[in-house]
């Protein structure tokens, strides 16, 4: 089909002194033929076969463009920050592609609920057995990869892809791309006890990155944690809190940290960029935007 609209718009370029244009498919490089607006004949208007063969060929090379992945989402952890998600992923599809263009997603919201209590009573196995069944729905509903929308339940993110055949895309992972693409190699973190405290985070940065994590003093990180189940979560922020997570990140600065990971995606609903000179780096930005760049891939 390619090979006959080749010959049709070299024949009417032959004939009729009408200029042929080659554009560049942006999937796989291959040459789509376009005319341009400037295919007339003496004060003649365009004939109906031109004005055919370019919006045809205009049509494939916008069918081309929007090719896209679909998106898994598993959120609910907590809703927060899953709206954020949905939010950004959007945003991002319609910024790459204009229009009216927006993401493909198929999403389930578990009940936080649920999870919160598996996570407190240490029954991770638990906790990784309802999220396994929650990611075979959404590859069920054909998802290409799945975005676990919180930093906290990646604890369980091996046990998830032992389930199912998509891939993940792992927080950690675009984190650590992200601050090695900046030169940074020493940074803060501020997260969830889980996540701030056990090795299935700072240890995949740090033994899959070379990344080394700075974390706060231990009262500190009692703060960061409750603050996030009994005020973030809830949907409730405080200009308390926000000093204190202000305060925790000038210290880790002055420990040696060249910025700090705001590890739980719902800090950001409390600290933004903008309070501080320090670089701060927030996984739900980083998150979405590497699954905006995945699905469009």
């Amino acid at each position: 089909m390619l090979e006959l609209r080749d010959k049709t718009a070299q024949s009417h370029s032959k004939k009729r002194g009408t200029p042929a244009c080659q554009d560049e498919d942006p999937r796989n490089g291959e040459k789509i033929p376009v005319l341009t607006n400037k295919i007339m004949r003496g004060s003649h208007a365009l004939s109906l076969k031109h004005v055919a063969l370019a919006c045809y060929c205009d049509s494939q090379r916008i069918r081309s463009m929007t090719k896209m992945r679909t998106i898994g989402l598993l959120g609910g952890m907590s809703w927060e920050s899953t709206a954020t998600y949905y939010r950004a992923i959007n945003k991002g599809v319609k910024e790459k592609l204009g229009g009216l263009h927006s993401a493909k997603i198929c999403m389930i919201s578990v009940d936080f609920d649920e999870i919160e209590k598996l996570q407190h009573a240490d029954d991770w196995d638990g906790a990784g057995d309802m999220l396994s069944r929650s990611a075979q729905a959404v590859e069920a509903g054909g998802a290409d990869f799945l975005v676990i929308c919180t930093n906290t339940m990646h604890k369980v993110a091996d046990q998830i892809a032992q389930r199912i055949q998509i891939p993940i895309l792992h927080i950690a992972d675009a984190t650590a791309e992200h601050l090695k693409a900046k030169g940074l190699e020493r940074v803060g973190l501020l997260g969830t006890k889980f996540t701030m405290e056990q090795e299935f985070y700072v240890g995949r940065l740090r033994d899959q990155h070379g990344i080394q994590v700075l974390l706060p003093e231990s009262e500190e990180r009692s703060i960061i944690h409750g603050v996030i189940y009994e005020e973030l979560c809830l949907g409730n922020t405080l200009d308390s809190s926000k000093r204190a997570f202000l305060d925790i990140i000038r210290k880790l600065h002055q420990r040696g940290a060249h910025g700090v990971i705001l590890g739980c995606t719902e800090i950001a609903m409390l600290v933004q960029a903008s309070d501080t000179d320090i670089p701060l780096f927030d996984t739900t930005a980083i998150h979405t935007q590497a699954a905006v760049e995945r699905a469009l891939s």
